[in-house]
């Protein structure tokens, strides 16, 4: 079977990307690499001539997100080779272990360092020491941010228009979790740099080094939840999950609509990645279609259902009794 258009249409708000996808993705993650990793080296000369804890922490982030950028591309990379001998239904499903491993790393590399420098500041204190460096870090680091977060916000929105679906539904629901990475962790990020701004400010008012521990703390807790989603999104999607019920019945329809087709007794679908979509059936035939009207039928069904859902790369069709056939017991 030949690879899906570059179009798509669906009705609903899952990603039924074209072979452009996955290229625009590749962008946006090499976009947020590039601004992190200088980021991460700024934000910790920065924390070490300051004292700040959150600092320290912002760096830690920032080291986790181009960590997870990284897995995100090799994610990318290894999930488009073409389905082999080994692998029949290709590598799509990669993708998402290479993105759990980065949520992982965005928990472990982030989260815990900036909630133990937190708590470790709060119970023992810091010396602080001239902020300025810090500010201006911040202040570079939140454009830096802001442009990769406005690369990733482009695509959500160009996506979404073109399934005619809100923004926000789009990025909760699309199976392309390298863009919804980037967007959460840069929004994560713009955030954390305020919290780091809002610690080194009262820092600097009071004196005292209890607020840079919480700016810390805080920074953690805002990763621990970012990771908490992105596992939980890659983790549905390696379990398998199905195409949204508006799809189904959109499937659904188009199997009915064949020539001889009488019912679909059982339908399984199976999102594999952005753009590859399973589809199984077991399909009740009209009891006098020939052999060779059967194969034809099940041949229209695949066109028809790959010029209406572009993204659907497999369909596999069980000819199989209707209920009543099989109470009596025969043909």
């Amino acid at each position: 079977m030949s690879d899906a258009k570059a179009s798509r249409e669906t009705e609903d708000g899952e990603s039924e990307g074209g072979e452009s996808e996955g290229g625009e993705s590749a962008f946006t993650v090499i976009v947020a690499a590039a601004a992190n990793l200088g980021i991460a080296v700024a934000k910790a000369v920065a924390g070490l001539i300051s004292g700040s804890s959150a600092m320290l922490s912002e760096a830690a982030h920032s080291v986790a997100d181009t960590v997870t950028e990284v897995m995100l591309l090799a994610a990318l990379k290894r999930s488009e080779k073409p389905a082999d001998e080994e692998h029949p239904l290709g590598y799509g499903p990669e993708r998402y272990i290479w993105a759990m491993l980065a949520s992982i790393a965005t928990f472990v590399g982030g989260a815990v360092f900036s909630i133990y420098d937190g708590v470790h500041t709060l119970v023992a204190g810091e010396e602080l020491g001239d902020p300025l460096v810090s500010y201006i870090v911040l202040g570079v680091a939140f454009l830096l941010e802001g442009y990769s977060l406005r690369t990733g916000v482009k695509q959500v929105r160009r996506e979404a228009s073109r399934l005619r679906v809100p923004d926000t539904y789009y990025l909760r629901h699309t199976p392309d979790t390298a863009v919804k990475a980037v967007v959460m962790e840069d929004s994560a990020a713009l955030i954390g740099l305020l919290l780091a701004a809002g610690g080194l400010l009262g820092g600097q008012l009071s004196g005292s080094g209890v607020w840079d521990g919480i700016a810390s703390c805080l920074i953690g807790l805002l990763l621990v939840y970012v990771a908490w989603v992105l596992g939980r999104s890659n983790a549905q999607l390696l379990i398998g999950r199905p195409l949204p019920a508006a799809v189904r019945a959109g499937v659904r329809e188009e199997l009915l609509s064949v020539p001889h087709v009488v019912d679909v007794l059982e339908l399984t679908t199976l999102i594999q990645g952005p753009t590859e979509m399973l589809i199984a059936a077991k399909v009740d035939f009209r009891d006098m279609a020939t052999a060779a009207e059967v194969e034809w039928a099940c041949e229209e069904a695949e066109a028809r259902l790959r010029e209406r859902f572009p993204s659907i790369r497999r369909v596999y069709l069980d000819p199989t009794p209707g209920r009543a056939q099989r109470v009596r017991g025969g043909p």
